[in-house]
């Protein structure tokens, strides 16, 4: 977390570069932030940089980083924090003159650091514990780890058999990847050692890469089992001697555990190519290096995780060799096993575990009431292996794939929320011009790619909705951030004497203080009433997430000056006056308090140059852009959700660079439509618009004028959510224009009892189209269904009175699924005609899916 640390700083030195922050400006001040940010930035690029073996030398030189720079930046936040709540002139000037001091005392300790840093040597070879953790492993040393046990690889053995022996001349490489201890080494050596495959090659060598490539070793292995050479040749005598040796034979090589590319470029010149079908296996953790070195025709394989089934019969040859598991502990057996989740490395270690008890029903049991503590024993057996992955991170992805290791075990994560949060941890540096919120994506992607982080639930269009992390990971990311005394989480009980105890910490994730997030819903019986006090005693809180939290923490807020990111419940109106570095602003009206009937309380967001997301529900609404001090254009905004706000037009044109926007509005207050669609067309980067009515008004999307600016709105729509609006069906075919639009989702959202789409009207990349709550009764599409071409879910409920799902919706090549609820029984019987129909071509992909309870007429 050294390098989190440094970019924390460094964002908050940025940030008074800036000329709005007036609140000091001698010249002698700006001198000691531009040497502290220089020097901050050496340290930065030195992590960076460096690449070495000497794991245990990094990680104290990383320590000695972290400690300063923590140090430092709790000075320079205290003494801003003074000057930002200063009441009067007098105070301002004396604090300012503090916060002085403080600098130059931060720039000379930095400086020091710096100065001690960059003469670290390193151990070229490593440390003792890096050079175990990285010493090649030959296959029959790894394949002790399981035992030579095979169980639940039947598919993934038959996919790769099926390249080895296909018919391709040319010399071919078969990638397998997959996280560590996910059993890709043994795949690998069942392969190898198989008789059937053995006989097909004319030579046959295996070779351990690891982390740390090592060329030599590399040509001893191969060469010794190509040719039986010796220790004395060079290299170059080695590469020579693997390469007539393999020359016009064919040979299976298996290249277990790369992990690089450029491990990859050297090794692969030793192997001629013959077009005489030998191939190459190659195993790795990193799906960017099975791409590299795959061809199109054999992409990478992921080996995936073990089923419960194959847990439980590789537990129980492991365990029990070829006798059977006893009735009387099978129960409780499968539920220890369940914990594993499926990697066959944290299997075989609960095996060898439960192997050096008696298999009684009572000690078993005893496993099964404390298995957070046995499985903390099974992390630490796995931990030499999983740890690798890690200490291979670059240094801008370490404190991204720890923070993950905060959320609570067994759920599934949202990425929005994720991205948003490592944004205001200043994890995520900006690259290449692009948005911070794609740059972070990216992050996660390299994270998933690198077997670290799994993919959860993806959105319509493909993105990730959401992510999670193995179990066994999970406890390598808590041992680390443990480690370096970054992180605490605690369980629900806060009582009030370990605040003293967690002040140390820089972030605190409920299940320091810097960051406090509440993973867990919890209501008022729940949660310690003192819960708010101990909050407001952490005064330099960058991150604030509380939501889950129902109480009242709207007295606590504002004097927390440094948030980055907000998110709680509030029962009263406050002030955001003092928190100009906010990004993610996220307040709601607390569950136990009656929404208010009309606007209460205005809150000035237009000097916050750095928001991204903006979510404020009553009893608070955005003020009027026009009447505020020094409106800024918020140009960094991403994200924007107006409830019932009266001055929608002013607000969006204030926030013209938005991706998202949700808009809900009471149609009493009479809004100017033809106004805010005037705005809505100036937004030329927004992907999703929500639109939601609180009160039907059946007029709004009529007529010509409207119209013709729908069609004016951005091209790069996505997604389109609409609920009340009641459009008529001849605007909506004029949707087809958004050439972007993927997603259409309505609910009570169209008008009419006839939706005719005739062949010039085309959905070009149209996937996802709901309908829900509409009067539909006749729906015409043009034969062929060249309407639709890309549509793969089609989702209708609450229509009551539509005669059949045209027939040829069946045609669409894409289509996956159709999802009945609440329709007429015509609507069911035209669904169940068009599979019908598919199924006889021959389609047997579409699915039909009919959720109770259906409404006949």
């Amino acid at each position: 977390m050294a390098y989190a640390a440094l970019s924390s700083l460094m964002y908050t030195l940025e940030q008074l570069f800036k000329p709005n922050q007036s609140f000091f400006c001698r010249c002698s001040t700006q001198q000691h932030l531009q040497s502290l940010y220089q020097n901050l930035s050496a340290l930065q690029l030195f992590l960076d940089n460096t690449t070495t073996n000497d794991i245990e030398t990094l990680k104290v030189v990383e320590k000695r980083i972290r400690n300063v720079v923590y140090k430092a930046e709790d000075k320079v936040d205290s003494s801003l924090r003074s000057i930002i709540l200063a009441d009067c002139t007098e105070s301002r000037e004396g604090a300012c003159k503090f916060f002085d001091k403080e600098l130059v005392k931060v720039e000379k300790d930095v400086d020091s650091l710096r100065k001690e840093v960059m003469v670290v040597k390193f151990n070229k070879h490593g440390s003792k514990s890096a050079e175990l953790a990285t010493t090649p492993f030959s296959p029959d040393q790894k394949s002790t780890i399981v035992e030579n046990t095979v169980v639940g690889i039947k598919d993934d053995f038959n996919t790769i058999l099926d390249r080895l022996t296909a018919q391709t001349e040319e010399l071919t490489v078969i990638p397998i990847f997959g996280m560590g201890g996910i059993g890709k080494t043994t795949l690998a050596k069942k392969v190898y050692d198989d008789s059937s495959i053995r006989s097909r090659f004319d030579k046959h060598a295996w070779v351990t890469i690891s982390q740390e490539y090592n060329q030599r070793q590399m040509l001893l292995e191969v060469a010794s089992s190509i040719t039986g050479s010796n220790q004395k040749m060079s290299d170059n005598q080695l590469m020579e001697i693997v390469y007539r040796g393999l020359k016009g034979r064919r040979f299976l090589i298996v290249i277990d555990d790369i992990w690089s590319t450029e491990a990859w470029d050297q090794i692969q010149r030793i192997f001629p190519n013959d077009d005489n079908k030998s191939r190459i296996l190659l195993t790795t953790r990193l799906k960017y290096v099975a791409n590299y070195v795959s061809s199109l025709d054999y992409p990478p394989h992921s080996k995936s995780f073990l089923s419960l089934e194959d847990s439980w019969n590789l537990f129980t040859e492991k365990l029990f060799k070829k006798d059977h598991c006893p009735p009387f502990l099978e129960e409780i057996g499968k539920h220890i096993v369940q914990q594993c989740r499926g990697l066959p490395l944290s299997v075989v270690v609960v095996a060898g575990l439960l192997g050096k008890m008696d298999p009684t029903h009572d000690n078993w049991k005893k496993v099964e009431e404390n298995l957070n503590s046995f499985f903390g024993t099974v992390s630490e057996r796995c931990q030499s292996i999983l740890s690798l992955s890690y200490n291979y991170l670059p240094q801008y992805l370490k404190a991204c794939f720890l923070y993950v290791g905060g959320f609570p075990e067994d759920r599934e994560i949202n990425v929005s929320k994720l991205i948003r949060l490592w944004i205001a941890e200043q994890f995520v540096k900006a690259r290449n011009n692009k948005r911070l919120e794609v740059v972070a994506e990216e992050y996660l992607q390299e994270l998933i790619d690198r077997s670290l982080i799994l993919t959860g639930t993806q959105r319509v269009n493909e993105r990730m909705k959401t992510c999670k992390i193995h179990d066994l990971l999970r406890q390598l990311c808590l041992s680390e951030t443990h480690t370096e005394n970054v992180v605490h989480i605690m369980n629900g009980n806060v009582p009030m004497f370990l605040l003293e105890a967690i002040d140390d910490q820089r972030r605190v994730i409920v299940l320091t203080a810097r960051t406090f997030i509440s993973m867990q819903y919890f209501y008022y019986s729940d949660f310690p009433k003192g819960i708010c006090s101990i909050v407001s005693e952490f005064k330099l809180l960058k991150v604030l997430d509380v939501l889950n939290v129902w109480l009242d923490f709207s007295s606590v807020i504002p004097e927390l000056v440094h948030l980055r990111y907000v998110a709680a419940n509030i029962e009263e109106a406050l002030s955001l006056d003092k928190l100009r570095n906010l990004q993610t602003i996220i307040l709601h009206r607390n569950i136990s308090v009656n929404r208010p009937t009309a606007l209460e309380q205005p809150l000035d967001i237009w000097r916050m140059s750095e928001l991204r997301h903006v979510d404020i529900d009553s009893p608070l609404y955005i003020s009027n852009p026009l009447e505020a001090e020094n409106p800024l254009f918020l140009n960094n905004l991403q994200n924007l959700y107006l409830y019932n706000s009266p001055f929608i037009v002013e607000i969006i044109r204030r926030t013209p660079n938005l991706k998202e926007l949700d808009i809900m509005i009471d149609n009493s207050d009479h809004p100017d439509w033809p106004g805010i669609f005037d705005s809505l067309i100036l937004l030329e980067d927004l992907e999703i618009l929500h639109i939601r009515l609180e009160s039907i008004d059946l007029n709004i999307f009529s007529g010509d004028i409207l119209s013709c600016k729908i069609k004016k709105l951005s091209p790069n729509i996505k997604k389109l959510i609409l609920s009340r609006t009641y459009i008529p069906w001849e605007v909506v075919n004029l949707l087809a224009n958004l050439p972007n639009l993927e997603v259409i989702e309505g609910e009570y959202a169209f008008s009419g009892t006839d939706w005719k789409v005739d062949e010039d009207v085309v959905f070009h990349k149209l996937r996802y189209l709901l309908i829900g709550e509409a009067d539909l009764e006749r729906w015409e599409v043009a034969a062929g269904s060249d309407n639709f071409p890309m549509l793969e879910r089609l989702i209708l409920y609450g229509l009551k009175k539509l005669e059949e799902i045209p027939e040829s919706i069946g045609d669409i090549m894409t289509l996956k699924l159709i999802q009945i609820k609440r329709c007429c029984s015509s609507v069911v019987n035209s669904a169940k005609r068009i599979q019908q129909e598919q199924e006889s071509l021959g389609n047997y992909e579409l699915q039909l899916r009919i959720i109770p309870k259906v409404i006949s007429i």
